[in-house]
């Protein structure tokens, strides 16, 4: 190959290379930023933002956590659902919590240890259990949920003894309450297990060896409290509830503002979304619209 060929073949490459870069990192990025612009188009283009007199807000696509510097709920306020984003609906650090329905037994914490550094891990169904309880406290309805105890862990035993060809204990030697600790669990959930006394699980105590029965309790099978309310989204950034969360907190919101039930129900309809297209997806709530149209309408009192 002589020099001028391999010249020609640079230059064509050259050529190439500058018409691509035009069209793809250039022309393309453009054409689509215009696209954008179009009416109708352009709120969602540029991230769907929220302005109260000229000033950026919030993102209706991003939820928020409407709660005071301790993490207790504001009355005035729709609760967000759950959230495993961080500290709590964080858009640099969206993900879920990567808990499936067989985490049912807790982390347990070092009792020497201070609390927030023992090492506990609730597994997601205590994690579900204290959500739930929490907000029927909060809402003041029966929090309890199947699978549950009283004091919001799940309620799970570890049955230890002899076992039959299928692998379940016949003869119970020892019964434990896996998820409640004897550092702060005065009483088991259930007091017997076939007449074996159950206990409370002491740290550093291996359990494994038992066959794991979560035991459903006489909660009832539909509870008061939705699911949405007490476990989080995939991106742990959803901004939407159930139209039943919603409604389970309008009592608490229309007193805390000292307006009528019927005119909180009124603006929880007019920022409710129907099905996408009439078929896909779930009717939903949007909160931070929510509760920005209420700060509006119906400010607190000083």
């Amino acid at each position: 190959m002589n020099l001028s060929t391999l010249i020609r073949q640079h230059w064509a490459a050259l050529r190439a290379l500058l018409v691509l870069t035009v069209i793809v990192g250039i022309g393309y990025p453009l054409f689509i930023w215009l696209v954008a612009q179009i009416p109708g188009l352009k709120d969602e283009a540029d991230g769907s933002i929220i302005e109260l007199n000229g000033k950026p807000v919030a993102s209706s696509l991003i939820g928020q956590l409407f709660t005071d510097d301790k993490g207790n709920p504001l009355p005035q306020y729709f609760q967000s659902r759950p959230s495993a984003a961080g500290a709590g609906y964080d858009p640099l650090s969206t993900s879920a919590s990567n808990l499936g329905p067989e985490s049912i037994i807790d982390t347990p914490g070092d009792p020497s240890l201070p609390a927030d550094s023992n090492g506990y891990k609730a597994s997601l169904l205590s994690l579900v259990c204290s959500r739930s309880k929490t907000v029927g406290e909060l809402e003041g309805v029966n929090g309890a949920r199947p699978f549950c105890t009283g004091d919001g862990v799940g309620a799970v035993l570890s049955v230890i003894g002899p076992r039959d060809a299928r692998g379940n204990v016949i003869s119970p030697t020892q019964v434990v309450s896996v998820n409640e600790p004897c550092n702060t669990t005065k009483q088991p959930f259930l007091e017997n297990y076939e007449g074996v006394r159950v206990e409370c699980a002491k740290f550093g105590e291996d359990y494994s060896a038992g066959q794991i029965v979560p035991i459903r309790g006489s909660a009832p099978a539909d509870p008061m409290v939705p699911a949405d309310a007490v476990t989080a989204s995939g991106s742990g950034l959803d901004p939407h509830i159930s139209p039943a969360y919603a409604d389970l907190q309008i009592a608490r919101v229309a007193k805390a503002r000292g307006v009528s039930v019927e005119d909180i129900r009124q603006a929880v309809a007019a920022h409710t979304e129907g099905r996408d297209l009439g078929i896909f997806g779930e009717p939903r709530v949007n909160v931070v619209e929510l509760n920005i149209a209420l700060d509006q309408k119906f400010p607190m009192k000083s």
